[in-house]
């Protein structure tokens, strides 16, 4: 469903359930506490959304969106280029990090809590996380580094690990020695 279809009520259920999912996690969240949260009955939930399943797949398309849009705009915005300009993508990783209340990647949270391969929300985390592996390809590629689809495929595993380390240890570091790391690998000075 496109989120500018949904009344005033689906969208404060929307802003809630991405808060409250985050925060609490998926699974401990029930559509009563989520409702309730909302002000909303649980009709109009399931009015919105047909079901608690949608509705997790709506706020991670809906983060899917924002991300990808403020990568985007924050590169474009950065002024730099090259080897640079991938190193920027763990520098805007990095910021979030050091946010009250980060708690890892959302996607990768939600991918954990969610293993049916069938769950709506699985094609929201692979389609992200697909779009931000070729988006570091193009940007490895733009820097002219060779065999830049693996170079894309080894920074988001390196994207990975920083996003777990914050979960494991509350690292909220991992992302700059990321960064470090990806510098050694394209051969670029981290600046």
């Amino acid at each position: 469903m496109d989120h500018r279809e949904l009344s005033p009520s689906g969208q404060r259920l929307l802003e809630v359930a991405t808060e409250v999912f985050y925060a609490d996690g998926i699974r401990a969240t029930g559509v009563d506490t989520l409702a309730e949260r909302a002000g909303v009955s649980k009709p109009t939930l399931y009015a919105q959304f047909g079901s608690k399943e949608n509705l997790v797949a709506a706020v991670l398309d809906r983060r899917r969106a924002a991300r990808q849009a403020a990568l985007t705009a924050f590169l474009a915005d950065s002024g730099v280029s090259g080897g640079q300009a991938v190193l920027a993508v763990f520098d805007w990783l990095a910021h979030g990090h050091g946010r009250e209340g980060f708690r890892g990647c959302p996607f990768t949270n939600a991918a954990v809590e969610l293993p049916d391969p069938g769950h709506p929300a699985r094609a929201v985390i692979s389609a992200y996380k697909q779009w931000l592996r070729r988006r570091l390809a193009e940007l490895a590629e733009l820097a002219g580094l060779d065999r830049p689809e693996e170079v894309g495929y080894a920074l988001l595993l390196l994207i990975d690990g920083a996003n777990a380390r914050v979960v494991v240890d509350d690292d909220r570091t991992a992302m700059l020695r990321a960064k470090a790391a990806a510098a050694r690998l394209i051969g670029v000075a981290d600046a």
